[in-house]
């Protein structure tokens, strides 16, 4: 088996190894790392070929620790390769290991796409020296339950196999005359951007500047791996989503939705319209992304609407095994992961005090 690193020369046949992998993920490739390296990542491409073929990849995220000579390490939903192959694993992985000794990393985290129930890959990353977290310091890792609509039908049936309501819905926003683009340009990532800002101001949760969504577009529209959807009602925008595409998957990435005529229901006309595409496009799955867990059932938990609405597609739902380690440095990595968090948070309790007594 030979390791390689990947440079610009090796981007294509990196990208194919890896979509046309079963559950090979737009995060791990080149152009991923392109995106992630305008803000402060630096992406290191790596693979392992046997007879001049692709077995494994991985593209890991560094990032350097302020005011240290360490980093960590990260490899968003992957690394790419048969988990239920115990030496391939124990071999690439090891692989994995030297690069993090030699960057002087603390920790290789990974979130590989493989459901919980396969026990054979999980214990397979354990003997590789991965070890489960259940939460840490770091920031970024990728959701552990989602909902996939698999796309083994015809449009037809997979309308039919919605929920009454959502059809009804899909329905109603046609009849209202609500229309919905695909061809948007990089100039209505602007009007899609406010609308996610109305989104966040509505539902109580923090977005990334606008700068990142044009990074996001220079970086995956040029490929074909981001479409941008933008439904209309009486000639305004009023609603919005992006979605991902890689090999044969999709994955529903933003939503956004003013605050004005959701009576007529754009948001169900543009997952609809998205998942009509992703089917035309042959893909074989449509992922909604993120849930919570459905042992949490806590009516507190503000996503519980939006889980409400991906499951009225008739989704299944897929657990995956969640966030692993690789310890490098043990005395760092206790200090991420136990000292650091802690202290912050007693900071934060004394800041508030504080305020609290000048007030």
């Amino acid at each position: 088996m030979d390791f390689r690193f990947a440079g610009e020369e090796d981007r294509d046949k990196f990208n194919r190894f890896v979509a046309d992998f079963d559950w090979g993920d737009l995060l791990q490739s080149f152009e991923w790392g392109d995106l992630k390296s305008r803000g402060g990542w630096v992406p290191i491409r790596v693979y392992a070929e046997e007879s001049g073929t692709i077995v494994a990849a991985a593209s890991i995220l560094k990032r350097l620790i302020p005011r240290t000579s360490r980093c960590i390490m990260y490899v968003p939903r992957g690394p790419v390769l048969d988990t239920k192959n115990p030496n391939l694993v124990q071999r690439f992985c090891g692989f994995l290991r030297d690069i993090a000794a030699e960057n002087r990393a603390i920790l290789i985290k990974i979130d590989p796409p493989v459901p919980i129930e396969d026990t054979t890959s999980e214990a397979n990353l354990r003997d590789a020296g991965f070890r489960p977290v259940r939460t840490s310091g770091f920031g970024g890792t990728q959701p552990k339950c989602v909902m996939q609509l698999d796309l083994d039908k015809s449009l037809e049936e997979l309308l039919a196999s919605f929920k009454p309501k959502w059809r009804y819905n899909i329905r109603l926003a046609q009849r209202k005359g609500v229309t919905v683009r695909l061809d948007c340009t990089k100039g209505d990532l602007r009007i899609f951007y406010e609308l996610l800002v109305e989104t966040a101001r509505r539902d109580g949760f923090l977005v990334r500047g606008f700068n990142y969504f044009e990074d996001m577009w220079d970086c995956l529209v040029p490929g074909g791996y981001m479409r941008l959807a933008l439904a209309y009602y009486q000639g305004k925008p009023i609603a919005g989503a992006i979605a991902y595409i890689f090999g044969d998957k999709a994955w529903y990435a933003y939503g956004a939705s003013a605050d004005r005529h959701r009576n007529v229901m754009p948001n169900h006309l543009v997952q609809w319209t998205l998942i009509s595409w992703a089917k035309e496009s042959g893909c074989k799955w449509y992922d909604f992304r993120g849930v919570s867990p459905r042992n949490d059932v806590s009516s507190h938990d503000r996503l519980q609407g939006l889980n409400r609405f991906k499951e009225g597609f008739s989704p299944r739902f897929v657990e995956y095994i969640g966030e692993y380690d690789m310890v490098i440095c043990p005395r760092f990595y206790w200090l991420w992961t136990f000292a650091l968090p802690r202290i912050q948070a007693v900071l934060k309790i004394r800041r508030r005090i504080e305020t609290a007594l000048e007030a």
